[in-house]
């Protein structure tokens, strides 16, 4: 009696943790109680069956990630391209494969989630039929490639009451929890900017579409690779002699990053992917939206390299304007990327270059440096001397190392939102796009959050919505 009463303690303190710090974090209504485990009623202790679509490159790895996990089981895989999901296939034999998404979402009715590791441009349509089918999801950053998608998206959740997590860096970590507090607690008084910045892309942008057409591998499924787009060619690698592959960084030639869209080169793309941008927003901004408590901005603005018809830009610089919010000012956020950076502040003492990629909080009394949901206060001594207050936000019982799957399978057992819902992760993605909106117009627009639209320019709105090629829809 003893051991089991022991037990029950610790379960109810665990859960009375997970809530407390889902509250604190993501601000999203828990989980219904009639939702607690799945769409199928799968008890908090049961087996979650779960689903990877997109199975060859990151979502290898977060499949590995999930396995990890108690009482998880890998039940069926689906990838349009036989060879780049093989290692995921061979590594789960016992799991259902699959090349098309809808016919597994058919079949499959004993899944509990899905996770979504395709390219962006099919996020949204991979994500909403999991929905509707009544599955928890996780997706791959950034949660859809335009700004209607992700709206409806998160409403179909809401509406749904699944379990939602987009894989942006996690902002419950200890770091990023500490760094919140830092913030509240005025270690730099009122912050009025942040500047974030990415080493990417690693991958080619502002470039032209090579001429000509391939034969499709028999491995691959070009059409259902595309998806929603407006179908092209297919082309497989670029030549040896092209601009492209000659300025290609020696790190992607290494990886052996050489395909013209696939599988990893589509993010350079305005039909597939969201560039620099799109790809490393969702990281760095997590942590910042949540120290900074940002909804949405009013207005954005860029400027970039040369911007081409079908291609993003190689480089950019973006900038948002945020309103005050609960007792903070009005404020403004920037983003580099392309090897472009922010000056390096003259408190910056320490032996290390400035970082190739990083987020700098500039306060009215001083500034904080850090990594996606870390900081430090700068000069060096200011941080040794500074006292961090009292920990406000309870900490997760999670590894940190896989803490995005970890809090993602806890919200699909109930009780629990996972601090990247789509509500959040929503926000996140949203605020990216806007971002290549303007780089896309290279003009200041003016954003209406609640209309969805830009108030100040109607060439700029056709990009919230854009169509779907004949046969495909989110309804």
């Amino acid at each position: 009696m003893t051991t089991s009463n022991s037990a029950e303690s610790r379960a109810v303190s665990r859960r009375e943790v997970l809530r407390a710090a889902a509250a604190g974090l993501s601000g999203a209504a828990m989980v219904p109680s009639r939702l607690l485990g799945g769409a199928k009623g799968t008890p908090p202790s049961g087996t979650l069956n779960l689903a990877g679509i997109g199975i060859g490159g990151v979502g290898h790895h977060f499949l590995r990630a999930l396995a990890e996990e108690e009482t998880v089981r890998i039940a069926a895989l689906c990838d349009v391209d036989d060879q780049y999901g093989a290692k995921s296939f061979d590594l789960w034999p016992q799991a259902r494969r699959y090349r098309d998404f809808r016919e597994m979402l058919d079949k499959e009715r004993d899944l509990d989630g899905v996770l979504v590791a395709t390219p962006d441009h099919s996020h949204a349509v991979i994500a909403m039929r999991a929905i509707k089918a009544g599955k928890h999801v996780l997706c791959v950053k950034p949660l859809t490639r335009t700004l209607w998608e992700c709206r409806a998206l998160t409403a179909a959740a809401r509406k749904a009451g699944i379990a939602t997590q987009v894989t942006a860096t996690s902002r419950a970590t200890n770091g990023a929890l500490a760094l919140c507090e830092m913030i509240e607690d005025g270690a730099i008084g009122d912050v009025r900017e942040v500047h974030c910045w990415s080493d990417r892309p690693w991958w080619p942008q502002g470039m032209v579409r090579p001429a000509g057409e391939d034969p499709v591998p028999s491995h691959f499924d070009w059409d259902l690779w595309l998806g929603p787009a407006a179908p092209r060619p297919f082309k497989d690698l670029w030549p040896e002699d092209s601009l492209v592959l000659k300025q290609m960084s020696a790190r992607a030639r290494k990886m052996g990053r050489r395909g013209v869209y696939c599988p990893f080169n589509f993010r350079g793309w305005w039909d597939f992917g969201t560039g620099s941008l799109g790809d490393m927003a969702c990281h760095h901004f997590n942590t910042v939206f949540a120290a900074l408590k940002l909804g949405y901005p009013t207005s954005v603005e860029a400027s970039s390299t040369t911007v081409l018809e079908e291609s993003i830009p190689s480089a950019s610089i973006v900038t948002w304007q945020f309103p005050a919010r609960e007792g903070m000012p009005p404020m403004k956020l920037v983003w580099y990327d392309g090897g472009l950076r922010p000056p390096r502040p003259e408190e910056w003492d320490r032996d290390q270059p400035w970082p190739t990629q990083g987020n700098l909080f500039i306060g009215d009394k001083g500034k904080i440096v850090g990594q996606y949901n870390t900081g430090r206060i700068i000069p060096e001594k200011r941080q040794r001397a500074y006292k961090q207050p009292p920990k406000k936000y309870p900490r997760l019982p999670f590894r940190e190392k896989n803490i995005v799957t970890a809090e993602w399978v806890a919200a699909c057992r109930g009780g629990y939102t996972a601090s990247c819902n789509f509500e959040v992760g929503g926000l996140l993605t949203e605020v990216a796009l806007l971002g290549n909106i303007a780089i896309r117009t290279g003009k200041k627009l003016v954003w209406d959050a609640e209309k969805m639209r830009f108030t100040n320019d109607e060439e700029a709105n056709q990009y919230v919505r854009e169509p779907y090629r004949a046969g495909w829809t989110l309804d």
